[in-house]
Formats: C-alpha cells, structure tokens, sequence
C-alpha cells in the first residue's frame, strides 16, 4: 500500500460533491455523522453547473422568446427583435451562482469538511487526494457522468457536447443534434426557438425512445408543427468540419449541412482511473454493480447516482444519497423504486412521466388497460395554446380494480403535474382514489383529474 503524508478518519468519506454526493453529505451531518466531502471541480456537480440548471434557464429564455415572437396571437403586439446570446449567459449564471452560493453556505453551516482535489478509492475504506489519506467506517462513491460521444468523433471545434453548447456565443443559423433522447430534444426546443433551423438524427425507431411511445408520437407530431426536423431510425456514419461548419453524413447516403454538430448520445459514469476495478469493486460496462440497498460488494463501500446503472437523474442522485445517509445511520430506509422515480424533458411541450410504460405494464401485469385524456378539454391548456394528453396506465381488466401503474403526459409545463402523478403512483392509487379528489379550476391540473375520472368508468367531458 501506498505511504501517504496524512491520514484523517470521518465516519462517512464521500468522493464526488453532485447531486448524491452533497445530499448524501447533508442529511448524514444532520445525522451526526462525522462527513468528508472531496470535489476535484466544484460543490453541485454537473446538474448544477452544466447540465439541469444551466439547461432550464435556456429553455425558460427559450420560452420567453416564443411567448414575444407570437404575442399577436393573444392580442399583445409583441415582437422579437433577436437573443443576445451574452444576455442569456448572464441570466443563465446568474440562477448558477446564486444556487451555488446557497449550497456553499448550506454544507458550511453541517461543518462538513470539503477537500478539493482529485481523489481516488483504495480499498479497504480510503479516498486519496494528494499526499492525503481520507478514511471512513463508511465510502460513498458519488463520481458521476460526462458527456459520452461516438467512436471516432472526436469533440472540438464546431463539433460540440451540451456542455461546449451552454456557452456558444451567438445562435448558429443551423445545428444537427446526433442523439433524440432528453437532451438531445431539450437543445433542439432551445435552438430552434432562439431561431435556428434544426435536425435531429436519432438511430432508434423514435424520439425520447425510453418513453412510452405515445409521447414520442405526440412530440414528434409537435416538432413537426414546428419545423424542426428529424430523422430516425437512421445512423450516423461520420463528420467532417472546417471553419465554416460541419458536415454530417447518415448511412442512408445523405449529408446535412450545418454551423455545428452537438453530440447528444447519452451520458457515461465518470469511473475510467478513479481506482474503482483496482480495488476490485465488481463493474460492469464501467458502471458500479450495487444491489438494491446501493451496497457493492466491498463492505462498507456504497455507490449513488449516474455510476449506478439506472435512471441518469439528478433527483435520483440527490435521494439514493439520502438514503445512504439515513442507512448508514442505521435509520434502515425502504429501497428506493425506480420506476416511481418521475421523470420529465423540459422541451416545448414538455415530457412528463412516471411508472411503467404501456410496453412494460403488458410485461409484467396479466390484463392492462390504458386511457387517454385529451388536453383540448381542459381549460388552462386552451388557454396557454398547448396541445396534447395524458395517457394512465391501470393494472387489471376494464371495470375491474387495479392500480395506476403508468402516467404520461404532453403538453406546455405537464411538468409542474409530475407531483400528483408521483404520488398516484408511489401510494398504489385506483382511479376510484383520484376520482374523488377536488382539482382546482382552471388548472392543467383538472386534466389529470378528469383522466382518472373516465377510468373511473364516469367521464365529466367527452375527451377520454
């Protein structure tokens, strides 16, 4: 083993300060737990400063631009007179800076000791930053993930990742975005608001492919409204660029023509030269293998977030971390359900889901029913001019009792309803149980209620 200058013991060390490891951090002080915090960037990791945050500020300008561009719809004589692209950085880092600040403070007052540095894991129990030896009754691995691309793609230049793309300078008259999945539509809704003209390609049959496929066909019929483009079901065969732009090649034989190439293919655990497959943690295609208390198979060793296979979300980060904490003090938290994790793509309309898909609800249930509620009957979504629907998915037979097992939803802001529809889920909720609830009017929120109400076998409307 290697001789390191200093050694200092924690109850808890943890080696990565995202979403699962700074959660983790503070609910374990809060605990009374002695907490080690060690970042080789900065506290909040990607989701704060290049990924949930800095991507829902674009999409919030992007909003704004949408809402001045077509003012004259409502009777406003709004007009946009272009995006200074500076003024949206400084909006952008603004809401940055002030969250950062907060969390600062926040892991300030729990007197956690943050070490800044590169560490890496050596078994049994230690992190190792410098000449420093950091070791815990308990370790948290917490790394993360970064922006994957393809082989032989190599990023740089016009040939960017969302995370070169959150700093562009100006809005690029044309952009080709490889990948249709969340963020790569979320880039695709900012663009092509800002003003550019849009491609995606997308290998798989459909956008959002890990979504019920009644919300790809629904997104897709309202990217086509607004002209942006897509090809699915297709691969990429290759790029070249110059100081002019890029040109993308499909394996179809077409070429599209672009400004730039954003590289939207997923995310990949940030686990490559941290230590992890030296001290034998067992790993598989570079993620941690944890069971479903997040132990891996060195006692005493946990894993939280985007190295563990699974949902890359920064609320599931942010509540395996807790969890953690709360296991480790003994507290013996439920396991955490994936599937009533909610999940959400903040383009325009928005994604929101929860539960099982239609696809895995057949799988695992004997009978299955579905409904669809149309937003055209609700007022406020005729009101914000947005087109779309909720699907429910019902474990059990038409007419008989059975669970809400899915939720589905398509429309402008469905993300704001994900709340209830967690809750739907999560509390095994019958449609009879929502039926009997009382939804405030005008709100999208009625939507969600009046769907349960037709499952219930007693439709308000005749949109079902």
């Amino acid at each position: 083993m290697p001789e390191h200058n200093t050694v200092h013991n924690a109850d808890v060390v943890i080696l990565g300060a995202g979403s699962g490891g700074y959660a983790c951090a503070l609910r374990a002080a809060e605990l009374g737990k002695s907490v080690v915090l060690i970042e080789r960037d900065k506290i909040g990791g990607t989701c704060l400063h290049q990924g949930c945050i800095p991507t829902k500020a674009l999409l919030h300008a992007a909003e704004v631009a949408d809402a001045a561009r077509e003012g004259a719809k409502v009777g406003v004589l709004s007009k946009l007179d272009g995006i200074d692209m500076s003024g949206v950085h400084s909006y952008k880092d603004g809401v940055i800076t002030r969250l950062y600040k907060g969390l600062q403070g926040l892991i300030k007052s729990r007197k956690i000791q943050v070490v800044e540095g590169t560490g890496r894991f050596e078994a049994p129990n230690a992190v190792v930053v410098g000449d420093d030896r950091y070791v815990g009754t308990d370790v948290v691995l917490a790394t993360g993930s970064y922006a994957r691309t393809l082989p032989g793609l190599e990023i740089g230049g016009r040939i960017l990742t969302s995370t070169e793309a959150l700093r562009l300078p100006e809005v690029p008259g044309t952009v080709v975005i490889l990948g249709g999945g969340v963020i790569g539509v979320e880039f695709a809704s900012v663009f092509a608001s800002f003003g550019a003209q849009v491609t995606i390609v997308e290998a798989l049959p459909r956008l959002v492919p890990a979504e019920d496929e009644f919300c790809s066909k629904l997104l897709e019929r309202a990217f086509r409204r607004r002209r942006i483009a897509f090809r699915t079901g297709v691969k990429f065969t290759g790029a070249t660029q110059d100081e002019n732009g890029v040109t993308v090649t499909l394996e179809t034989g077409e070429e599209l023509e672009a400004d730039y190439l954003l590289v939207a293919v997923g995310r990949g655990p940030n686990t490559a030269e941290q230590g992890f497959a030296e001290a034998g943690i067992a790993m598989e295609r570079g993620y941690v293998l944890v069971d479903e208390r997040l132990r891996t198979n060195l006692p005493h060793v946990y894993a939280v977030g985007d190295i563990v296979p699974g949902l890359q979300l920064a609320h599931r980060g942010f509540a395996q971390g807790v969890f953690l904490a709360e296991q480790i003090a003994g507290l013996n938290p439920p396991p955490i359900d994936e599937a009533g994790i909610p999940r959400v793509t903040y383009c325009e309309p928005e994604v929101a889901s929860v539960g099982l898909t239609e696809e895995q609800a057949r799988e695992r249930h004997a009978e299955v029913q579905t409904l669809t509620y149309d937003l055209a009957g609700n007022g406020k979504s005729q009101i914000l001019q947005t087109q779309g629907a909720i699907k429910l998915v019902k474990a059990g037979a038409p007419g008989e009792p059975g669970p809400v097992v899915g939720i589905h939803m398509v429309g402008a802001r469905v993300g704001e309803l994900i709340g209830e529809a967690q809750l739907i889920y999560n509390w095994d909720a019958h449609a009879d149980d929502v039926a009997a609830l009382v939804h405030a009017h005008p709100t999208q929120n009625e939507a969600l209620g009046e769907a349960h109400l037709a499952l219930a076998g007693k439709p308000l409307h005749a949109h079902s």
